[in-house]
């Protein structure tokens, strides 16, 4: 399955927490196995990490803060151009295909 977000997009969050709604942030990660994303200052977790020794160095213990995936379905692309969340459609032009804007139809890639 193509997804139409890709690693480095500017996406904004328009569903989920209360706390993360409206916020915007670049993708990290795609998961595509699961259908989604990981974005950066988004879905903040926190995990109680105890002391690891792993090739000779020791990891200090405590609670470590990290950017937990968030459903695709739940952000929404935002324009380069104009700055506002759209919608994306394909473009086809010599045989490779260009996401667009569906509001100004500005190219993506």
């Amino acid at each position: 399955m193509k997804f139409k977000i890709r690693k480095g997009d500017t996406v904004e969050v328009i569903s989920g927490r209360a706390a993360d709604k409206g916020q915007r942030g670049e993708v990290i990660k795609v998961y595509r196995e699961n259908k989604r994303v990981t974005v950066q200052g988004i879905n903040i977790r926190k995990k109680h990490q105890g002391q690891i020794q792993a090739q000779g160095r020791t990891m200090s213990p405590g609670i470590i803060e990290f950017e937990g995936p968030i459903h695709i379905s739940n952000v929404m692309l935002v324009c380069p151009s104009c700055g506002k969340t759209t919608r994306v459609g394909i473009s086809r032009q010599e045989g490779v295909a260009h996401r667009v804007c569906k509001r100004c139809e500005a190219l993506f890639d």
